[in-house]
């Protein structure tokens, strides 16, 4: 089998050089021998589109093999070619052409994805969870997933900060009423008005820009809001400190929550006497 379009130097450091250039074996196999893959990113399939593929299977045979790994007791499992092993049960075929290949479970998981994003069968979601199970069970980087995948490292690591969103949003994007984009700029917001803005995007039919001009706005609302709260609080203090002390006291807040407090003395005694009162 010909290394699949996409597929990045990745490939050969989950099988070794070897395995990714050895030819397959061709085989054709009980479709009731084959068992779902363990590593199938997708998590749901069109049924509309399940039954027209069977039906073009029933008229035509599989044209494509679907991909497996040898198991025990005769068994294998599938690790491309999920819609087609599905679609020959639903056409009633017994058996079905296979490419049989000993793989391990990162190599497993990587070529299930690559296939699935080839054929643009995932959504954000769906594919972002598949390369955190490349993170969480085989520990690897964002390096060497985007070379596995054929993807560069800043689109690997955006689209694993999707994860980052709340659930609902999540949804949304999994159910196409919001695209990368529009995802990629709420990201800079949190909690409730994460949401909110999602939701209000979605009703709307916002397009990427827009969603950036307001997630925009909304940030420099919420930093004016901070700053007059700031004002306020720095300015009774520097009223109960000045009483206390009997001078005037300036607080300069600057980032980070860091700042400084300028004290003012019209002479060396004056500044004496505030040197005893701060001990």
């Amino acid at each position: 089998m010909s290394r699949p379009r996409g597929l990045g130097r990745g490939l050969d450091a989950l099988l070794g050089p070897e395995e990714t250039a050895r030819k397959d074996a061709l085989a054709t196999l009980p479709v009731a021998a084959i068992d779902p893959g363990r590593y199938q990113p997708r998590t749901k399939m069109d049924d509309t589109a399940l039954a027209e593929l069977a039906a073009s299977i029933r008229a035509q045979g599989v044209m494509q093999p679907v991909l497996v790994r040898p198991r025990d007791g005769g068994r294998y499992e599938l690790i491309a070619g999920e819609r087609r092993w599905r679609a020959a049960q639903l056409a009633g075929l017994g058996e079905i052409p296979a490419l049989v290949r000993e793989v391990p479970d990162e190599a497993a998981l990587a070529m299930a994805l690559i296939e699935n994003i080839q054929r643009e069968d995932l959504n954000p979601i769906e594919e972002a969870g598949g390369l955190q199970r490349l993170v969480d069970e085989f520990r690897m980087t964002h390096e060497q997933i985007a070379d596995a995948i054929g993807r560069s490292r800043s689109a690997t690591t955006n689209l694993l900060r999707l994860l980052k969103l709340p659930k609902p949003v999540q949804r949304m994007l999994a159910e196409g009423s919001l695209e990368m984009g529009h995802a990629r700029a709420l990201l800079a917001l949190d909690g409730v008005r994460l949401v909110e803005t999602a939701q209000r995007v979605a009703a709307r039919g916002l397009s990427t820009r827009e969603t950036e001009a307001l997630v925009g706005r909304l940030l420099r609302g919420a930093t004016r809001a901070r700053k007059k709260t700031t004002d306020r609080d720095v300015a009774r203090l520097e009223e109960e400190v000045s009483a206390r002390l009997g001078t005037t006291v300036e607080i300069h807040v600057g980032r980070k929550g860091r700042g400084k407090i300028v004290l003012h003395y019209s002479g060396f005694d004056h500044l004496e006497q505030l040197l005893k009162k701060l001990r």
